[in-house]
């Protein structure tokens, strides 16, 4: 008998759960602030340079979470299925792409303070990637045999 087993379906392992804990946070996050939180305070009548203000101090923010929780998905997924898993697969792909949208949106916003677009374009493609991320299964980790 092989001296790794499956895991049960009912069961998840400490992989899967911090795969979904990580893309809940970063994902919700993204859709949150940009489709929800911003149109509700703008509809309510703040101020557009208010809007503005908290917009500029939230997506920053809400950009190195989703940097620092796709890294950390990164890790779950080249534990669960191998390094080359980031090329090949799907997961990998949309992860590697929102890890460079991240850096491409703190590069730019460095160097190029008046790129008001591409910070816009970086956060949206981020936003989509992470979508489709939900939509693929969850990495599921070999157990050892005990």
């Amino acid at each position: 008998m092989s001296r790794f087993v499956i895991s049960k379906p009912g069961s998840r392992d400490a992989g899967a759960i911090s795969w979904l804990l990580a893309q809940t946070l970063w994902v919700g996050g993204l859709w949150l602030l940009h489709f929800m939180l911003l149109p509700a305070i703008t509809k309510i009548g703040l101020a557009s340079l208010l809007v503005e203000e908290i917009s500029n101090a939230l997506r920053p923010l809400l950009i190195g979470l989703a940097a620092v929780c796709a890294g950390l998905q990164v890790l779950v997924l080249i534990r669960a299925e191998r390094l080359t898993s980031l090329w090949r697969d799907a997961r990998g792909q949309l992860l590697l792409v929102v890890v460079l949208m991240a850096g491409s949106y703190f590069a730019v916003r460095e160097l190029l303070p008046g790129a008001e677009l591409w910070l816009l374009f970086s956060y949206l493609v981020m936003a989509f990637c992470g979508l489709l991320l939900v939509l693929q299964p969850v990495p599921q980790t070999l157990k050892r045999k005990l």
